[in-house]
């Protein structure tokens, strides 16, 4: 029997001679008076007094460490983010008590405590124990004393043992709740309303991606999960909401790597009257605020590189750079763009745009890692973007790219009824060609465009590659809670 399998068998003894003696291994009655942050930061200046006020506390957490000295022990309690150390010893604790614990009580169970607090003579605030009692026995013994989990994959199956083990795993998803409040409230400040639509979609719209495919039984009828939100957000635009925004999960089934999981979470924002350059002031306003309130300076560092935040941030237009590159005027020379292509291995189904992008991205950011905005994009890949009114072969769009990878998206919208059902059209050619990730024709969005839509500009922001950049995490799945993996 190996040694992990002895302890559970020692554990389950423990709680099947509780249950005998009519003991509660399991309970729920004993409620804490104060958190362990809220007790420390109401004590914690009390200028190192060995003893308080008389003031007794109720405090709950699970067992992190156990210094046993035969009559006392001191035990190290967690409770959320916060710890704390709890005194006990046969004269304050009881004769009764103290051999309970030592009996039942183990690390990794949690635990109600009572008494007062005090300071140790090393200034260590701690709690003096009246009263101990159980609260959660656990089967499971931790990994190695709460620092044997470093297995990578072990991590990911299991988070529930990597947030135990692991306090830094803790301080990224804190992180994340952060910077998505404050898109959200930074949002809100500006008089935009959060919205919620549709996952289950029947047109598949709003990015070119492969969707998953289920089946609705009642309603007899195949349903995508979205691959984005942006087609029924343009809808409520519309109808009058002149700012949304909606923050959620999108499905795109597709490969897997340390910049892409099959769900992710995205915010998508549109604001009517609006075009991409104010977008772009918008993107870079909200990102900085999100630099702020986690409290990073303008340089940033990810994976030993250095990036520099500071404000305004650099634009190039994709077009002009790849011609200067290539030393031709890439709209004016599609045979020349091809040739490259078949060179490069580059999958294309016959959209200049497709192979222009790739060759900017492949080569432009070997260099250049600093957060910029590239604009001027080949209209072919845009479907759902204005062109430009001097020149149509280029849309109004941009990225913003940091550390060489795409953090958001954003375009003038196309409101052109007339015009969208043409590039509907084009991308139903594209899958005839193989291309799964071109777009549905959606005759609805159309039907809603030909109502009116006012001049329009939207933005799509990946929330969980923005979280890696800030929180210096090299995979996507270490800023999601629960990745999705093969299985074992």
């Amino acid at each position: 029997m190996s040694t992990e399998n002895e302890y559970i068998k020692v554990r389950k003894e423990k709680i099947d001679r509780l249950k005998k003696d009519n003991q509660i291994p399991f309970k729920n009655n004993l409620i804490p008076s104060i958190s362990l942050n809220e007790l420390y930061n109401l004590l914690k200046d009390s200028d190192g007094e060995s003893n308080l006020d008389d003031t007794k506390y109720r405090i709950v957490g699970r067992i992190k460490a156990i210094r046993s000295f035969g009559k006392s022990a001191f035990i190290n309690i967690v409770q959320n983010h916060s710890e704390f150390q709890i005194f006990i010893s046969k004269n304050s604790t009881g004769e009764d008590a103290m051999e309970f614990f030592k009996k039942f009580i183990d690390i990794g169970d949690f635990i109600y405590c009572e008494g007062t607090c005090f300071f140790t003579k090393t200034k260590q605030l701690s709690l003096d124990a009246k009263k101990i009692d159980l609260i959660t026995k656990s089967l499971s013994p931790l990994p190695e004393k709460w620092h044997g989990l470093t297995n990578i994959e072990t991590r990911y199956r299991q988070r529930y043992l990597d947030l135990i083990s692991n306090n830094d795993v803790k301080d990224i998803f804190i992180a994340r709740s952060k910077v998505i409040n404050c898109l959200r409230e930074s949002l809100i400040g500006k008089d935009f309303l959060e919205v919620e639509t549709p996952i289950l979609h029947k047109k598949v719209g709003g990015a070119a991606a492969k969707p998953f495919l289920t089946f609705h039984n009642t309603l007899d009828m195949e349903l995508k999960l979205r691959i984005a939100p942006e087609l029924y957000l343009k809808r409520l635009i519309v109808g009058g909401f002149d700012k949304v925004f909606e923050i959620g999960r999108n499905f795109r089934n597709e490969g897997m790597s340390t910049q892409h999981n099959p769900e992710f979470t995205m915010i998508e924002i549109y604001q009517a009257y609006s075009n991409y350059e104010s977008m772009m002031i918008l993107i870079e306003e909200l990102i900085s605020n999100c630099t702020n309130v986690l409290g990073l300076n303008e340089n940033i560092i990810f994976q030993e590189k250095t990036i520099n935040f500071k404000r305004p941030w650099k634009k190039i237009s994709m077009i002009d750079w790849t011609s200067e590159f290539l030393g031709f005027d890439v709209l004016e020379n599609d045979k020349k763009l091809f040739d490259i292509a078949s060179d490069k291995n580059i999958e294309h189904f016959n959209q200049i745009g497709k192979i222009i992008s790739e060759i900017f991205e492949e080569n432009y950011f070997q260099n250049n890692f600093d957060p910029v905005f590239v604009y001027d994009f080949p209209i072919d890949i845009s479907p759902l973007a204005r062109r430009y009114d001097i020149d149509s072969r280029r849309a109004e769009r941009f990225e913003l790219f940091i550390n060489g990878k795409e953090i958001a998206n954003a375009f003038s919208e196309l409101n052109d009824s007339e015009d969208q059902k043409e590039r509907f059209q084009k991308q139903l050619d594209l899958k005839k060609l193989g291309d799964e990730e071109a777009s549905d024709m959606d005759l609805d969005y159309i039907e809603a465009l030909s109502y009116g839509m006012p001049p329009t500009a939207g933005a799509g922001i990946g929330i969980d590659r923005l979280i890696m950049l800030l929180t210096n995490s090299p995979s996507i799945r270490d800023v999601i809670l629960f990745p999705h993996l093969r299985d074992e």
